[in-house]
C-alpha cells in the first residue's frame, strides 16, 4: 500500500504549515483539489509518480496561499485593467507555440511566461530591477528535467523565460486540463467536462493583473487549446478579447497530442495503466473533439469580431504574412521594428530546431477511419474545411 495519501484536508493542512499562512481565498477550489486528488489515488500507481504529483498539489496550495497574502497586502492590484488580450486557441499542435513564441518578440505583447506560471506572486523586498531567484531556481531544475527526459524537447521546447500556457495558472484553482493527463483520468475527467469553469476564469483574471502589477505590459498574449472549454466565460471576463484561433487536419493532430501526453505523465506519473499507450489515443481523441465540438459551439453564440482563423499549413508557409494579417485584423499597429524582429525570430527558428517529434496511429490505438469518423463534424464543416 503507498504511504502517498491524497487527502484533501490532510494537504490543505501541510500547505498552510509550510508557507505558515492560512487563508487559500475563495473555497471554490477545494470542489475540483478533490476530483483532482481523487483521480490521483484511483491511477496513480508508481510510487516516484504518487509523490512527484503530491509535491505538485503542495507546490500549488503554497502558490496560492501567497497570492491571497500578496492580494491583502496590495489592495491595488485589483485595480489594474486587462485590455484587448491576444488569446491563441483550437486543437492543439496547431503551430500555436511556435507562433506564441514568433509573436512574444513584439514588445508590446507581453507573454506570459513559464516561471511566472510557477511564481504569480510578487516576492517582497526585491529591488527594481534585481532577478526574482525563483526564476533562477527553475532554471535549474528544468535544466536537470531536461537531462532527464531529452525527447519531451522535441515534442513540446520549454525553458523557464518561454511563453507558456495559460493552464499552468488555470492550475492554482485547481480546475482545466492540468498537465494534460488528469483531465484523462476519472473522476476528474467527467467533473472538469461539467464543471462552471467561470470561477476559474476570474481567479485566472486576477493572476494576470497580478502578474501586471508586478510586471507592466502594454496587452497581453496568452495561449492555450483548453480555452475551447470556455470561451463564454473568456469573453466575459474579458469582453475585449481578441482570439486567434489555428486549425490543423486531426489525422495530424490527435496522434501528436497522444505523444506528447503520453511523455507528459510518463515524466510526472511514471506508468498509468488507465493511459496505456493502446487506450491512450482513442480518450484523446474524444476529448479533444468534444472540447472542439463546445468551442464551435460557444462561438456561434458569441460575437464574431472577437474570432480570426488561420491554419497550420499558412503558419508554416508564411508565417510573418499570418501575424500581419492578425494585427491587421484586430487593429493593432505594427512597426516596420517589430517586422524586423519578426524576421529575425523566423530565421533563427526554423521548424524541428529542438527535434522533430515522431509518433503513429497504432501505437495509440488509433486508424485513420476512427479520427476521420469522430472528427468529420469538423473536417466537413464549410467553415473550417478550407483551414485543414
Amino acid at each position: 500500500m503507498s504511504a502517498i495519501k491524497f487527502d484533501v484536508d490532510i494537504m490543505l493542512a501541510s500547505a498552510a504549515q509550510f508557507q505558515g499562512l492560512t487563508d487559500y481565498g475563495d473555497d471554490h477550489f477545494k470542489e475540483g483539489l478533490g476530483q483532482l486528488l481523487q483521480a490521483y489515488d484511483n491511477h496513480v500507481v508508481e510510487e516516484f509518480g504518487r509523490q512527484r504529483l503530491y509535491n505538485r498539489v503542495l507546490k500549488l496550495l503554497a502558490a496560492r496561499l501567497r497570492v491571497t497574502e500578496a492580494q491583502k497586502k496590495h489592495p491595488e492590484i485589483a485595480l489594474e485593467k486587462i485590455s484587448r488580450p491576444m488569446v491563441l486557441t483550437g486543437l492543439p499542435r496547431t503551430g500555436t507555440s511556435a507562433l506564441f513564441n514568433l509573436m512574444a518578440v513584439d514588445p508590446s505583447a507581453r507573454a506570459l511566461l513559464q516561471w511566472e506560471t510557477h511564481y504569480p506572486d510578487p516576492l517582497d523586498g526585491l529591488a527594481p530591477g534585481e532577478s526574482d531567484p525563483r526564476r533562477l531556481k527553475l532554471i535549474q531544475k528544468m535544466e536537470a528535467q531536461r537531462a532527464q527526459n531529452p525527447e519531451f524537447d522535441s515534442a513540446h521546447y520549454a525553458s523557464a523565460d518561454t511563453p507558456e500556457e495559460c493552464v499552468l495558472l488555470h492550475a492554482l484553482d485547481f480546475n482545466g486540463v492540468q498537465l494534460g493527463f488528469e483531465c484523462l483520468i476519472e473522476p476528474y475527467l467527467r467533473w472538469h467536462q461539467n464543471s462552471d469553469l467561470l470561477p476559474m476564469y476570474q481567479y485566472y483574471k486576477d493572476l494576470l493583473k497580478m502578474l501586471q502589477w508586478r510586471e507592466p505590459g502594454e496587452r497581453w498574449l496568452l495561449k492555450a487549446p483548453a480555452h475551447m472549454w470556455a470561451l463564454d466565460s473568456l469573453v466575459k471576463v474579458m469582453p475585449d478579447v481578441c482570439v486567434f484561433w489555428g486549425h490543423r487536419n486531426p489525422l495530424d493532430v490527435v496522434p501528436s497530442i497522444s505523444s506528447l501526453t503520453s511523455l507528459a505523465a510518463k515524466m510526472y506519473g511514471g506508468s498509468i495503466p488507465s493511459l496505456d499507450n493502446k487506450k491512450l489515443g482513442p480518450i484523446i481523441m474524444n476529448f479533444y473533439a468534444n472540447s472542439l465540438e463546445r468551442g464551435i459551439t460557444t462561438r456561434a453564440s458569441l460575437p464574431e469580431n472577437h474570432f480570426l482563423d488561420y491554419s497550420f499549413k499558412e503558419f508554416v508557409s508564411s508565417p510573418l504574412q499570418l501575424v500581419e494579417r492578425c494585427y491587421d485584423y484586430f487593429d493593432i499597429e505594427l512597426s516596420e521594428s517589430v517586422v524586423s524582429k519578426l524576421k529575425g525570430h523566423i530565421d533563427s527558428n526554423p521548424k524541428g530546431k529542438h527535434g522533430k517529434h515522431q509518433y503513429d496511429y497504432e501505437k495509440y490505438g488509433l486508424s485513420e477511419k476512427m479520427i476521420l469518423d469522430r472528427f468529420e463534424f469538423y473536417t466537413e464543416d464549410k467553415r473550417y474545411k478550407d483551414f485543414l
